[in-house]
């Protein structure tokens, strides 16, 4: 069997804006919140995430984990768009959570926190994105979540 192994793309540091709560429903509580803006460094891809072009579907289950599905715009430092999607998870003990929705700097070692970014561009210098698998590690600051990107090779 194949060893697996990765290589670091980017840094996105992504800043949340108005949440609109849903509320409850069958599977948990519905926020949805908009991603006002963004920094992308990195290795691969260096840019900002477009204003007015992302949000996230965020449902809280009963014992406080985040199932996130996020949308957003990359706009790269040489004028290509990049469509960024992904779903990830989000849990810890519950006194973890409560200092997380404070708003309190938590150490990321403290709280699992990972994505399964996806990538859609026309641009051919990017094309490659298309067709690759990634995944991300977060962590939470007050301002939003920040994750690094790393291609699974």
């Amino acid at each position: 069997m194949q060893q697996i192994s990765f290589e670091h793309l980017f840094d996105i540091d992504i800043a949340i804006g108005a949440r609109h709560v849903i509320g409850r429903g069958p599977f948990g509580n519905r926020v949805i919140a908009e991603v006002t803006e963004g920094i992308v460094t990195g290795p691969r891809i260096k840019g900002e995430v477009m204003p007015g072009t992302g949000g996230d579907w965020v449902l809280i289950g009963q014992d406080g984990t985040f199932f996130l599905d996020v949308r957003l715009t990359i706009k790269t430092d040489d004028g290509a768009f990049v469509y960024m999607t992904y779903h990830g998870v989000r849990h810890g003990s519950p006194d973890v959570l409560a200092r997380l929705d404070r708003g309190e700097a938590v150490d990321p070692s403290e709280y699992y926190f990972r994505t399964a970014p996806m990538f859609e561009t026309g641009d051919e210098r990017y094309a490659w994105m298309n067709r690759i698998v990634a995944v991300g590690l977060g962590d939470r600051s007050p301002r939003g979540p920040r994750y690094s990107v790393h291609q699974v090779l």
